[in-house]
């Protein structure tokens, strides 16, 4: 008989795993505890933006017409109990407010909600970023609060989804990790994933803090690499260098590679900041705080570079932006993407707002978030009607369309022609052609 899945939390993850698991040709079965998610998703439709994400949906979700049928939503916890062979926890865990833990309060009541309904034998798979002993304490809480008691197992499967390439990494990912306490949850989630690990996805088997550590370990290199990279910018200002010419020649070299050497105003997101800071707390309530340290200063450096970029901007409009306008292109933390969660350039946006800019935002998918998120700053429908009147125009989401904006048409609507790039993917010469006063994150200033 055929596996059949349960995804619990249908938020970004969760949507996104129950469509893939539904390609995989599983019967699944969502929840979510916000009846308004689960009928927005019943419709086939998806709450935010993920290229390709709504098709897959509409592709497999029971009641659509031409759908296959293999995905349903619900918010009752006792029917995704007597439906699931496979349960995916897949809910949020933010950092604390004021601190900077994790907050393991969704996980904890999705637990606590799912145990008591598994009266028969049973895989929960934790896919939330959680602290490094957390599978331990669920996999007891797990035994002692389900019917079924020791033939409800636990495995950690930590996700590696990149915002604006979701569907891809979930079908085709480059790496499958899982923790596991047996050899039954191991052969499981073996089934689960035959057909990527058939397609040569590496599948890594580990034990339950090893697994856990993954995701943290690797968004801490990730930040670390970034921040690197934004720490030379700094040098290279003071030096008159080019840090895109330096990102270039170290690139090169195949033990450090090219990714995520791109100089700019850093990173955002709903993972990596959150993620590190938590990871630093994790350490020091595990007395391995000092082998961490050199994540404040990754996290100091990002923030730095925001700052930065107030300053510029300032220093473009005359050392006060009292009664100049500001035109921001780009709100989200990166492209591809509606996710605004900790955006450099929302944060910049307000911290000029702040300081009496008139700040007007563009962005081609963030525009609802934005708004909701930051409401006392001004929106427009063009990255064209953003410019109009600026004194000085911020690049701070690198969208295709915002490289292939006419610096000519641009400058012909602008009060004055200054530009700084926050993310280096502007063509300078380009621009400087058209007349523009051209700057950008860690470049000579001509």
């Amino acid at each position: 008989m055929a596996l059949r899945i349960t995804v619990i939390g249908t938020g970004y993850l969760g949507a996104t795993h129950a469509a893939a698991m539904a390609e995989l040709g599983f019967e699944v079965l969502g929840l979510d505890v916000v009846p308004e998610k689960i009928e927005t998703l019943a419709r086939g439709e998806v709450p935010m933006y993920e290229p390709g994400l709504e098709e897959l949906l509409r592709k497999h979700v029971a009641g659509i017409e031409g759908s296959t049928g293999r995905l349903r939503f619900t918010t009752s916890w006792e029917e995704v109990g007597e439906f699931g062979d496979v349960h995916f926890v897949c809910v949020n865990t933010p950092q604390k407010h004021g601190e900077y833990a994790c907050d393991m309060s969704y996980v904890d009541s999705a637990f606590a909600s799912l145990a008591p309904q598994l009266r028969r034998p049973a895989l929960v798979v934790g896919k939330s970023t959680v602290p490094v002993g957390s599978a331990t304490r669920l996999a007891k809480l797990l035994t002692e609060l389900a019917p079924a008691g020791e033939d409800v197992e636990l495995a950690w499967n930590p996700e590696f989804l990149r915002e604006g390439f979701a569907v891809q990494d979930t079908l085709h990912p480059d790496r499958i990790v899982v923790g596991v306490a047996g050899e039954r949850g191991e052969k499981l989630l073996r089934e689960v994933y035959a057909t990527p690990v058939g397609e040569g996805s590496p599948f890594v088997v580990a034990d339950y803090p090893t697994a856990e550590l993954v995701k943290t370990a690797a968004n801490s290199f990730l930040a670390t690499k970034i921040s690197f990279i934004n720490a030379m910018a700094e040098v290279c200002e003071a030096a008159d260098g080019d840090v895109v010419k330096l990102a270039e020649a170290i690139g090169h070299d195949d033990r450090i590679g090219k990714k995520f050497l791109r100089a700019g105003v850093g990173f955002g997101g709903g993972c990596l900041p959150k993620d590190i800071r938590a990871f630093m707390a994790r350490a020091g309530e595990l007395g391995a705080d000092q082998a961490l340290t050199f994540l404040r200063e990754v996290d100091s450096i990002n923030m730095r570079r925001r700052s930065h970029m107030v300053e510029l901007a300032r220093e473009a409009v005359g050392g006060d932006f009292l009664g100049r306008r500001v035109a921001v292109l780009g709100a989200t933390f990166k492209p591809d993407s509606d996710d605004v969660r900790d955006s450099p350039a929302l944060n910049v946006a307000g911290q000029i707002h702040l300081q009496g800019g008139q700040v007007t935002v563009h962005d081609p998918k963030g525009m609802a978030n934005a708004r909701r998120l930051f409401p006392t700053l001004a929106y427009a429908d063009t990255a064209l009607e953003a410019c109009r009147g600026a004194h000085v125009v911020l690049h701070l989401t690198e969208w295709g369309e915002y490289r292939q904006l006419d610096p000519a048409v641009v400058g012909a609507v602008v009060a004055e022609r200054h530009v700084i790039d926050g993310r280096n993917a502007l063509d300078a010469a380009r621009w400087r052609s058209a007349d523009w006063t051209f700057r950008a994150l860690g470049r000579p200033k001509a």
